[in-house]
């Protein structure tokens, strides 16, 4: 049995549906997994045991320049991998039209997707042989739904938990050599972000109360906003840390806390089971929010849900201030000060 798993991104989306795709596999053991994903995003599913194959799509290339001869070159490669392969069920855990497409190009003999209630673009049920209205709150819990009605299941509910397997990641620096709170505060939308002074708030009272540096990742691409928040902080209270995806992934591991908005990054230190807090605003927190429980949400109660992608921080995120954030860390950084893994 050959199964296609679609999920192109973005980064917290691709964390989000690893759950899904390891219950397909151990649902369906001796079946040929496939991924389909971004291509910035493949790294995410290194030294994944529940992946046979990842076939990473140039998105990215073909939006910049989408009739560029290298774009065209790897999406020829692309979709005829995708149909030379002969899929017998094609899972779409995204639920978008450009993802559709990837089922649609494989030709595959059936394709699950969302009931259409459930679908930002409802048009996508349309290339759907099967559709699922799954009914749960949070998108892991949804992916897993969906997975389960392809007939994926385990016998023993003792190895039902939902498994988020990450590769570990390669250390890159500069990382403090002890105990730090790592952030990453871009986010895709401006709405989302917390602003940059809160940051040289806090980064100084976690200085001042506990001698820990707050690490400020970031891809190279958004060094600008990562260097404004440093070049205002306190000396020593601050490290830049401009890194890849694997550099994210160690950096994360090796954290004391993490303190995090609705980004990838945030999703990904609550895969990796990790200690830290969770600013929230436009966006639902019981729909996208941190999953797993390891990290404590902080959420105006009078926030409104928009999902509007604005060029602007949010008020409700602007509104969460810096000694509020700083009561719900303090715990965490306080008690139980074991060595960090390296």
């Amino acid at each position: 049995m050959k199964i296609l798993a679609v999920r192109l991104g973005s980064m917290g989306d691709v964390i989000h549906t690893l759950p899904a795709v390891a219950l397909l596999k151990r649902g369906f053991p001796r079946a040929e997994v496939t991924w389909a994903v971004e291509s910035r995003w493949a790294p995410l599913l290194d030294e994944n045991p529940f992946v046979d194959c990842v076939l990473p799509l140039p998105i990215a290339k073909w939006r910049k320049n989408p009739l560029g001869r290298e774009t065209r070159t790897e999406f020829s490669m692309a979709r005829r991998q995708l149909r030379g392969a002969h899929f017998d069920l094609a899972v779409d855990f995204q639920g978008l039209l450009k993802s559709a497409a990837v089922t649609f190009f494989s030709r595959a003999d059936r394709v699950l997707g969302f009931d259409r209630r459930e679908l930002r673009e409802p048009l996508a049920a349309t290339f759907y042989s099967n559709r699922v209205f799954t009914g749960a709150p949070h998108v892991v819990e949804r992916c897993l739904r969906l997975a389960s009605a392809a007939g994926a299941h385990i016998a023993d509910a003792r190895d039902a938990a939902p498994v988020f397997s990450l590769p570990q990641g390669v250390p890159e620096p500069p990382l403090p050599p002890g105990e730090f709170v790592l952030t990453s505060p871009v986010a895709g939308w401006t709405s989302k972000q917390w602003p940059a002074e809160h940051y040289v708030a806090l980064a100084g009272r976690i200085w001042r109360e506990c001698q820990m540096p707050l690490v400020v990742d970031c891809a190279p691409a958004e060094v600008e906003v990562a260097r404004l928040i440093v070049g205002r902080a306190q000396p020593g209270s601050c490290v830049l840390h401009p890194s890849s995806l694997a550099g994210l992934i160690a950096a994360t591991r090796r954290a004391r806390a993490v303190i995090g908005v609705d980004s990838g990054p945030l999703h990904l230190a609550a895969a990796l089971r990790k200690p830290g807090v969770a600013l929230f605003g436009p966006t639902d927190p019981a729909r996208n929010g941190p999953f797993g429980g390891s990290l404590r949400v902080l959420r105006l109660p009078h926030a409104q849900t928009s999902y509007k992608r604005e060029d602007q921080i949010h008020p409700a995120m602007a509104s969460l201030h810096p000694d509020e954030v700083w009561q719900a860390l303090r715990p965490l950084l306080s008690a139980d000060r074991t060595p960090v893994p390296m």
